[in-house]
């Protein structure tokens, strides 16, 4: 794929954001006044997280996003508006001054997170009416909304926002969250992983049952198709043309954090140019395979994405 041809795709991404901190150091000793390490920091940085990470991801390969979500009046929300810039994201942020910015403290020591760290509040109802009422007035601008539910109250009025972009013709993909899925009724596609859909469809026996499952849980929320994503056993779409599963990509799996951020941005991408679900998922998937060999929320970037696929390409006949 050319850049100039994923630079068309516009994706709005809606949910909840956080502020992902990181702080490296080394643990030599234990503390004298209780038995833990003792960790020297010589390091830190911060990353966006959550639905911000989404739209990160989406960048990253060279596609447009713009973020809509609800950052707190504090240095971690001026945080996360810097980052956006630094990361191409169009910041469509509002403030809620009760509000403390969640922010995720990870302590890493030899490449391993020691301790986390997580900072959070609810936002207030009254931002989020005010925050459906620019998700109404930035629906034109974009091809393709995702909703990235990470349970924080940011998509209280998720059922209005998937009533207003289907609407306007906009596909809604959703990263979904809890037992109560009838929230997401009528989306394009949810992107549960194993252990989010057991959690609505109960445990299966085996293939068969999982396929039952999942497409009569499809059905009953009218979707066009549910993506399971499966860690190391690939990832399996249900639609109505039946089931498709695709292997893992990963090389090395070494953290698995803001994996799932990264196949719905691509997904999201891949599907706001035209392209079928069964390719979109097979890139996703090579996403999501370069992500989790790499340290905390990451990106895919458009060379290590696409390279493969172009290597491939020139070398047939």
């Amino acid at each position: 794929m050319q850049r100039h041809e994923i630079r068309r795709a516009r994706i709005l991404v809606v949910g909840d954001v956080m502020l992902d901190r990181y702080w490296f150091g080394d643990a030599e000793r234990i503390s004298p006044e209780a038995p833990v390490p003792v960790v020297r920091v010589g390091q830190a940085e911060e990353r966006l997280g959550g639905a911000a990470n989404v739209a990160r991801n989406i960048t990253a390969i060279g596609a447009q996003a713009g973020l809509l979500s609800v950052v707190g009046d504090d240095e971690a929300g001026r945080a996360i508006a810097t980052l956006l810039q630094r990361d191409a994201v169009r910041d469509h942020l509002r403030i809620d001054k009760t509000l403390a910015t969640t922010v995720k403290l990870r302590i890493v020591v030899r490449r391993q997170q020691l301790a986390r760290l997580d900072f959070e509040s609810q936002p207030e109802t009254e931002v989020l009416e005010a925050h459906l009422g620019d998700y109404a007035r930035l629906l034109p601008d974009y091809d393709l909304v995702i909703l990235s539910d990470y349970g924080k109250g940011g998509l209280t009025h998720i059922q209005r926002m998937i009533e207003l972009a289907r609407a306007a013709g906009r596909p809604v993909l959703v990263d979904p969250k809890g037992d109560d899925y009838a929230r997401y009724a009528a989306a394009t596609v949810i992107t549960p992983n194993r252990a989010e859909l057991r959690e609505v469809i109960g445990r299966w026996r085996d293939e068969a049952d999982l396929a039952e499952r999942a497409q009569r849980l499809r059905r009953d929320l009218g979707l066009q198709a549910l993506l399971l994503t499966r860690s190391e056993e690939g990832m399996t779409l249900f639609t109505e043309d039946g089931v498709e599963s695709v292997p893992a990509h990963a090389r090395e799996v070494f953290d698995v954090s803001g994996a799932g951020d990264t196949v719905i941005a691509v997904l999201g991408a891949m599907l706001a140019l035209g392209r079928g679900l069964p390719e979109a998922m097979r890139t996703a998937n090579r996403a999501g395979g370069i992500v989790v060999g790499k340290l905390g929320t990451a990106t895919a970037g458009y060379e290590e994405l696409f390279e493969t696929e172009s290597v491939t390409q020139e070398s047939k006949p």
